[in-house]
């Protein structure tokens, strides 16, 4: 395979000769380097790579040309070759215009020239964007496969478990593939051992627990100490933020996940209003950074054992895990953040995981190509999902009980699905009902304020209602409302018996030394910004809590 091309374009020949160099110097043994002194002229190299099949990585374009401004090289390049990043040198006074193209045409990065020295301030944008690229795009000979059923439920939690722990595979349908067949074949499987998942260097597994996948990926599933500093169950942003300050402070840390890293906002196809990304960034990048942060620092991450307990061993807590050792730690944080609560309606639980989706990667959108897909929910969550299956779905519909959006969601989502042609929103409305057979075939829809109710053909509906916390592994100790989120700080009621002298701190539980962060945790603030606050903050008391035991 040819090596993906980086394109640099500039009509001015000496600054177009300067960033062929630096590119070439610091990227020219992976990538080819190519150059054009106009937008047509990239644009027609842009369409040879095309044809070929030829991947095409990056183009790096200056915006004030005479035939074509830099952004509109770029909007063409994101129609043709929309996975390729798009990076615009400019002046200063077009900065706006920049940072309108972020909306315009997402726009991956601006610089201003100029860029010297490129070690500070061209490699290190150029490297995180590259990056991105080749995680979406392995080599075929490292790549996982999984051959299974597009309506079978394991397959889908199988497909979900690698992509939210970031590894990369190709989906064979078995109906569709004559791949598929032939590894069935080579590997001795029947269709009641769907999905089978081969790994590239050989390993094949048959209809795989979650845990039995882990292992063979090599992801770590067993603490390796018999003692920790902090003990932190849920790896959503605030158990990933505590996990970084922790371990960056010298605490011994481990992470506990019974699914992947991420929680809820992992599987957010874009997470546009967090500080310090103009653009933007996936749940799923946003997780991948704070994973390898906490790593680096030197947390441990323990993947796939599902928490069952929780004890108080004299100064010890004890986090009891299901098939596994317990893990002691001398502070516990509970990070585990909210489930969706599921829907009520007849016949959904007979199509969940064949067609029904209780919340949605994105990378799992592009298989609703072409159909109409419900949406239900009203929360941020919602809308971004409805956003990325909308650049897929033939149309989209965003089911809400509500009166309207902006009571639930932040004003800049309501704007952008407004904006949205293929996307119908349906207030004061709930589902129903729901039929099938080996999947989703249709949903009732019923509009309260009307009084009325339809049925609608569909094969695809992802919910996105409501918050559930699972929290009852903790037992009776850890107090909790009616609903099952955690008390903390100013919220524990006094009959609780606090053993203490000194008062619980801001997110200390009813148990001294255990604390929550996040979601989980009653009137947090359900956004992603504020758990990793919490996160952080948590790490600070945990000291406090230490210093005193």
């Amino acid at each position: 395979m040819a090596k993906p091309a980086i394109l640099a374009v500039d009509d001015d020949a000496a600054v177009a000769a300067a960033v062929v160099r630096d590119l070439r110097a610091h990227y020219g043994a992976d990538y080819r380097i190519l150059r054009a002194t106009s937008g047509p002229e990239a644009l027609e190299m842009m369409a040879a790579l095309v044809l070929k099949d030829q991947p095409l990585a990056a183009v790096v374009t200056d915006q004030r040309m005479p035939a074509m401004t830099g952004i509109e090289v770029l909007q063409e390049v994101r129609q043709q070759s929309p996975a390729s990043k798009l990076v615009l040198l400019t002046a200063y006074a077009d900065t706006d215009v920049a940072i309108q193209a972020i909306n315009d045409i997402a726009l991956d990065h601006y610089l201003v020239k100029p860029w010297d020295p490129p070690e500070e301030r061209l490699y290190p944008v150029l490297d995180e964007l590259l990056g991105d690229w080749v995680r979406a795009h392995p080599d075929r000979d490292s790549e996982v496969r999984v051959v299974g059923h597009r309506w079978s439920e394991r397959t889908h939690e199988v497909k979900s478990f690698l992509a939210h722990n970031h590894v990369p595979y190709r989906w064979l349908e078995v109906d569709q593939s004559e791949e598929a067949r032939r590894l069935l074949d080579l590997a001795g499987a029947d269709s009641a051992e769907l999905p089978v998942v081969t790994l590239p260097e050989g390993a094949c597994l048959r209809a795989p627990t979650t845990l039995q996948l882990a292992h063979a990926l090599g992801l770590r599933t067993r603490a390796e100490r018999p003692l920790y500093d902090l003990c932190i169950v849920g790896a959503g942003p605030a158990g990933l933020a505590a996990a970084v300050y922790a371990a960056s402070e010298g605490l011994q840390t481990v992470v506990v996940e019974r699914d992947a890293p991420g929680g809820q906002a992992g599987q957010s196809a874009s997470i546009e209003n967090y500080l310090g990304f103009p653009k933007g960034l996936s749940g799923a990048d946003l997780t991948h950074r704070a994973v390898a942060q906490a790593s680096r620092f030197g947390a441990e991450m323990v993947l796939a054992r599902d928490v069952v307990g929780f004890e108080t061993r004299g100064p010890v807590r004890a986090v009891l895990l299901d098939g596994s050792a317990d893990i002691e730690a001398r502070a516990v944080l509970v990070a585990s953040g909210v489930s969706y609560r599921r829907l009520e309606a007849p016949g959904l639980d007979d199509v969940v995981g064949r067609g029904t989706y209780y919340g949605a990667s994105a990378s799992e959108a592009s298989q609703a190509m072409g159909e109409d897909v419900y949406v239900v929910g009203a929360a941020n969550s919602a809308g971004q999902a409805a956003l990325n299956l909308a650049r897929y779905a033939r149309r989209v519909v965003l089911v809400a009980r509500g009166v309207t959006l902006e009571a639930s969601m932040s004003q800049y989502l309501v704007s952008r699905i407004r904006a949205t042609s293929n996307i119908d929103v349906r207030l004061r409305t709930e589902v129903v009902r729901a039929r099938g057979g080996d999947h989703l075939e249709a949903i009732t829809l019923a509009d309260r304020a009307a009084g009325t109710e339809e049925e609608v053909a569909t094969s695809w509906m992802f919910v996105f209602i409501g918050a559930a916390p699972r929290t009852d592994w903790l037992g009776t100790d850890v107090a909790r409302d009616a609903r099952g989120f955690i008390l903390t700080g100013p919220d524990l009621p006094q009959e609780i018996g606090w053993p203490l002298e000194r008062t619980p701190f801001a997110l200390e539980t009813s148990v001294p030394g255990v604390f929550a962060a996040g979601d989980v945790r009653l009137d947090s603030m359900k956004r992603v910004a504020s758990a990793v606050g919490e996160g952080a903050m948590a790490v600070y008391l945990v000291h406090r809590y230490l210093a005193t035991v």
